[in-house]
């Protein structure tokens, strides 16, 4: 069964028919597989029978599959292979443009980001012919087991963690560096972090975190626990003058923009759902910017010296700011499969798991800890 995610910010039938014609195009639906029936995937993803009624009829309009009556609905026998491969080369180019564009923008020549680009290629191949195992432990041999380093993508309820972790377990340090979601993930892999916090969208799956993490750490086991579930969105003034209600408002003429830093989980989302507006990032004035913290976003905001950042709505509730929502995200902790007894991880896996823990989290605004502490093991 194919799995689809969805999310808030574009049309409910248009990620489903996406998602649908990019597993196509990795060969994930073979031609002749049969889709579900319209009802019963409309219960399982929770949306009205019409919804998927009219995804599946541009997907048959666009040849991807074909509706054979009481034998129900298959992958076309010969979908437009180049209209599907030119899907995901047209991906792949967005990705690598933004890599491209944020590189000039720091002053780096076309020849070295080639260069750059050709021996990261080459060691991710070396890395995939020889995954290490476990993850690059003479990094993480030069601390303690009491030591607990952590690299990832800020987020307030993380904040608070810390603070009760000092507090119940003075006897332990804790010790974080926010970095953004992708760079904490690449700490972790080379061992210079134990513990890394992400909240990254697979914009060809619509799941947070577990495919680009068995992308990374090939031949690697991970732990993967929810430290909860929150709400992203636009930051903007009280009141909200410039009438902001989507992630298309961001092209308004002359509006000021307070991004996050590249590689953050808030702009990886920010960009998913610009490129589905039809929107390049840099036109937008301020998009450039690099916030290291969600606070940080809010402040500028209070402060006047923005007309909006992406952020969360706990930073704007912080600063007295309006919010509006726009998506429901996943944070993730993933640390090494074989340092769950660890007793630096034992100790926030308990702390996550108390009630003291998500009464303070409940109180921040927009999160939701139905499903903290829950592990996963990849």
């Amino acid at each position: 069964m194919l799995t689809i995610h969805l999310t808030s910010g574009s049309p409910e039938y248009a990620q489903i028919v996406e998602q649908i014609r990019l597993a196509v195009a990795r060969g994930e639906l073979r031609p002749g597989e049969r889709l579900e029936p319209v009802r019963e995937l409309a219960g399982r993803l929770g949306v009205n029978p019409s919804t998927t009624a009219r995804a599946y009829r541009e997907l048959e309009q666009a040849g991807v599959i074909e509706t054979h009556g009481r034998r129900g609905t298959h992958v076309a026998q010969a979908p437009d292979v180049k209209a599907l491969a030119d899907l995901r080369a047209t991906r792949l180019r967005g990705l690598a443009e933004r890599a491209v564009v944020g590189a000039l923008a720091q002053g780096y020549t076309p020849e070295e980001i080639e260069a750059a680009l050709g021996l990261q290629l080459a060691a991710w191949r070396e890395r995939r012919a020889h995954p290490p195992h476990p993850l690059a432990p003479e990094g993480r041999g030069r601390r303690s087991a009491e030591q607990c380093v952590f690299a990832g993508s800020h987020d307030l309820a993380l904040e608070a963690l810390w603070a009760q972790a000092r507090r119940v377990r003075p006897d332990l340090s804790f010790a974080a560096s926010y970095v953004g979601s992708l760079d904490g993930l690449s700490a972790l892999l080379h061992g210079e972090a134990d513990l890394a916090g992400a909240h990254i969208l697979d914009e060809e799956t619509g799941e947070y975190n577990t495919p680009i993490l068995r992308r990374l750490f090939l031949g690697q086991r991970l732990c993967v626990v929810t430290l909860a579930e929150r709400e992203q969105g636009l930051i903007v003034p009280r009141g909200n003058p410039r009438g902001l209600h989507t992630w298309a408002d961001l092209a308004q003429p002359g509006l000021r923009f307070v991004n996050r830093q590249p590689g953050s989980g808030t702009r990886t989302l920010l960009d998913y759902h610009l490129r589905q507006a039809g929107i390049a990032g840099p036109a937008i004035m301020g998009y450039m910017t690099s916030a290291a913290t969600h606070l940080a976003v809010a402040a500028e905001i209070a402060e006047g010296c923005g007309d909006v950042g992406a952020g969360l709505y706990a930073a704007a509730r912080a600063h007295g700011l309006t919010f509006v929502p726009l998506a429901r995200e996943r944070y993730d902790l993933t640390f090494p499969a074989e340092d769950r007894a660890r007793v630096t991880i034992s100790a926030l896996l308990d702390l996550l798991a108390s009630r003291e823990f998500r009464a303070v989290v409940a109180e921040l605004g927009g999160y939701d800890t139905a499903r903290t502490g829950q592990e996963l093991s990849l």
